[in-house]
């Protein structure tokens, strides 16, 4: 555990600030940003601390896994994290983009409201629950920091909400 992650659990008081401009601010219309503009962007969190940059989604093409990459191998004393959807391939391409930052993170998601289940993941919530547990602990095996979030968990029934967060722990 590095001295920042200590810190964070001593001082519960301390607000984290994780910041996703490079990988939820391109999904705008004509929000492209080039690796250079991206590095910028990322200079500039560093030198606000930012504690986390979700610099992209390395999957998601060859230049956003460079853009990661690049942004791993610079940003000194801040967490990169590459999100991955919740299937090995993705976590494979997001564990190669970090795993030259100080401090990489793999942040992996799924889908867990029964409308997506149904017409998007065709999964029964059985069949996600076993995927959460298999892809955070496969995430697990690249770096000790993971982290797991759920798409549309508004829409999600809460008791099962609460049965996805559990796996993901157990995990």
């Amino acid at each position: 555990m590095s001295d920042r992650e200590s810190n964070v659990a001593v001082d519960q008081s301390r607000v984290i600030i994780f910041d996703t401009t490079l990988r939820d601010g391109e999904q705008s219309p004509g929000a492209t940003l080039t690796t250079d503009e991206k590095l910028e962007v990322a200079d500039a969190l560093v030198a606000l601390q930012v504690d986390v940059i979700e610099a992209g989604f390395p999957a998601a093409s060859p230049g956003d896994f460079e853009s990661v990459r690049d942004i791993a191998r610079r940003a000194k004393g801040v967490t990169v994290a590459g999100l991955a959807r919740a299937n090995a391939k993705d976590i494979e391409r997001a564990a190669q983009a970090v795993k030259d930052a100080e401090n990489p993170r793999i942040h992996t998601f799924i889908a867990t409201s029964d409308i997506h289940l149904t017409h998007k993941l065709k999964m029964s919530r059985d069949e996600v629950l076993d995927r959460v547990r298999e892809m955070v602990a496969f995430a697990k095996g690249f770096t000790s920091d993971v982290e797991f979030s759920c798409e549309d968990a508004t829409r999600t029934d809460p008791d099962y909400l609460v049965q996805v967060f559990e796996a993901a722990i157990r995990a």
